[in-house]
């Protein structure tokens, strides 16, 4: 019999101890034991990049690789992309909508592209400052509402009111 403790064992053990609880819930240690996958680079590259525009090959992607959905690609100085937000910037409803019902997480550009109007505009109100952050290569709130259409219609305008008036800022080195 192993006397190895595992780093998952331990915090179970030390929750437990430490709260007193008598049942643990599975919710906190709900990960996968086998998370330690790591995808090739090269596949999470293509799988971003894809997401700009072709809905048939990220069904594809994600049906044989699904860690795939939340991988993000490393563009450099700090812009990181996922599916989801290429899909977002690039006004793909679509793919957008087809990943979130995968389990991607989500994020206000998103929300945005697809005229989530009081989802965002409760996220503006509560977080003042998210009016002037950056998507994915620098595309601003105001980016995604212009790509949402007759859906973000309403946004659109409620960002230009709130005094966004760029639809790009380039990123900081």
């Amino acid at each position: 019999m192993s006397n190895t403790t595992t780093r998952k064992d331990f915090l179970k053990k030390s929750l437990f101890l430490a709260s007193g609880m008598t049942i643990m819930p599975n919710l906190i240690f709900s990960q996968n034991e086998k998370a330690t996958e790591i995808i090739d680079p090269k596949i999470v590259y293509e799988f971003v990049n894809e997401a700009h525009t072709n809905f048939e090959t990220v069904k594809r992607m994600l049906e044989t690789q699904p860690l795939l959905l939340n991988s993000a690609w490393d563009w450099g100085n700090g812009d990181f992309e996922t599916a989801l937000g290429a899909a977002a910037h690039m006004g793909q409803k679509e793919i957008a909508n087809f990943l979130i019902t995968r389990g991607a997480r989500t994020d206000i550009f998103v929300l945005t592209m697809l005229g989530k109007t009081k989802i965002v505009k409760a996220m503006l109100k509560e977080y003042p400052s998210l009016l002037n952050s950056q998507g994915p290569h620098g595309f601003t709130l105001l980016h995604h509402a212009e790509k949402g259409g007759k859906e973000a219609e309403k946004l659109f305008q409620h960002i230009q009111n709130l005094g966004l008036t760029e639809t790009f800022i380039p990123l900081k080195k």
